[in-house]
């Protein structure tokens, strides 16, 4: 290259390579990307970020910008004039314009995310230039695509040779990279088991803005009564992305069991997706209506900490499939810091998630069970909360993961690769 990747005195400089980013895509993957980009930039990171080949014109934005600013975080754009035709193009073409990027920003460390398309291109660049690189595994490639497929497809799913193969491209992309980041301790067993060497491996997990941490105390019926709903009843839900791994209609379900058990349950999903139509007629069906179940769609990003408020009890009722097994999500972090009780399935990633602060949980795919802890935190609604000794409002978990503190651990890990 035409400078030294050789530390100075300066910051490190760290170019991240995404799949998508803010401001143009919202959804757990670009939440966690901002936020480390912040965290490591508050650490005292120099970092810049590019987003995949042809985003986001390939996902219908054509007048897009080839930068967007957000929160003074730059988040480049791979445009060329035209796509190359085929798969394996694309990637020598968007590897030539990283390179770009990497001439232009001089970075020390290149790093990047699931899927193995971005650690393909990212490997080959650090390479050319001497860099180290990071391959951040957030999900799991090969069990979300199963995840996806129809219920009585999943097992077939699990022995086909895309399965192999997929996974086979994940495993050699972790043995390459000079450090891998997961979020969670399964996630780390499950690489040792594929052969990445454990000391390689780092985790990193979900966390919540420290800025979270400092908003002002409003009680559930108060938010929710500026948010013109309802003060009334007990109500339980989840701000996330509605695919049907995520378990809502098992919650619609235990909802209105427990509304037929007279308990005043009742239930708001923030987001959408594509579980969204079939969720809302299934409300229909359980007789649950719009004063007892709201699905108000995806919600402005400076609304967003109202709804979690909203809610006297943030529920992640995850499916028992690999990919819940596996992958802990970002959201029940913030209802923790705004001291809300969290209850999960009881599968593997879900527990270390409730074991950062008073979570509880309960079988997976179980309504009654679902149905008989709502029930029991509707009548004890702050037993299921801390006693807030911590120093901050009552109910928030004293060890809550930080997104200051991961901003540390990123730095502290660059320092040993350069």
């Amino acid at each position: 290259p035409a400078w030294s990747v050789r530390r100075t005195d300066g910051p490190v400089r760290v170019l991240h390579v995404l799949t998508n980013s803010f401001p143009r895509t919202q959804s757990g993957y670009a939440v966690r990307s901002h936020a480390v980009l912040r965290a490591q930039r508050a650490a005292g990171t120099q970092v810049r970020a590019v987003t995949r080949i042809g985003y986001p014109v390939t996902v219908g934005m054509v007048g897009a910008a080839r930068e967007d600013v957000v929160d003074g975080i730059e988040y480049r754009r791979l445009l060329p004039t035209r796509l190359a035709p085929t798969p394996a193009a694309r990637l020598v073409q968007m590897t030539r314009l990283l390179a770009r990027e990497v001439e232009a920003f001089r970075p020390q460390v290149l790093h990047t995310t699931t899927n193995f398309q971005n650690a393909l291109v990212t490997r080959a660049v650090a390479r050319s230039y001497g860099l180290a690189w990071v391959y951040e595994m957030r999900g799991v490639l090969e069990q979300t695509w199963v995840a996806s497929r129809p219920a009585d497809q999943q097992a077939e799913a699990l022995e086909s040779e895309r399965f192999r193969l997929l996974r086979a491209k994940e495993t050699e992309m972790a043995l390459a990279a000079d450090a891998v980041v997961v979020l969670s301790q399964v996630q780390r067993e499950d690489l040792i088991e594929r052969g990445v060497p454990a000391e390689r491996i780092r985790i990193i997990s979900n966390a919540v803005d420290d800025a979270v941490l400092e908003a002002p105390e409003v009680g559930a019926a108060q938010a929710r009564a500026g948010l013109g709903l309802p003060r009334d009843g007990f109500w339980v839900g989840s701000v996330s992305s509605l695919v049907d791994y995520e378990g809502f209609d098992v919650l619609l379900e235990a909802v209105a069991r427990c509304r037929a058990n007279g308990v005043d349950v009742r239930c708001l999903l923030v987001g959408d997706g594509v579980s969204r139509p079939g969720l809302e007629a299934h409300a229909a069906e359980l007789g649950l209506g719009p004063q007892v179940c709201v699905l108000p769609g995806r919600v402005p990003q400076d609304e967003a900490l109202a709804w979690y408020q909203a809610l006297d009890l943030f529920c992640v009722p995850r499916k028992d499939t690999p990919v819940c097994r596996s992958v802990t999500p970002i959201k029940p972090f913030t209802a923790m810091a705004l001291g809300r009780p969290v209850l999960v399935s009881d599968l593997p990633a879900l527990r270390e998630v409730a074991a950062r602060g008073e979570g509880a949980v309960f079988p997976a795919e179980d309504v009654v069970a679902l149905a008989t802890a709502m029930s029991t935190a509707a009548g004890h609604p702050r037993n299921a909360v801390a006693s807030g000794q911590n120093g901050t409002r009552p109910g928030v978990p004293a060890g809550l993961p930080t997104w200051s503190r991961n901003g540390g651990l990123y730095a502290a890990l660059y320092e040993e690769l350069i």
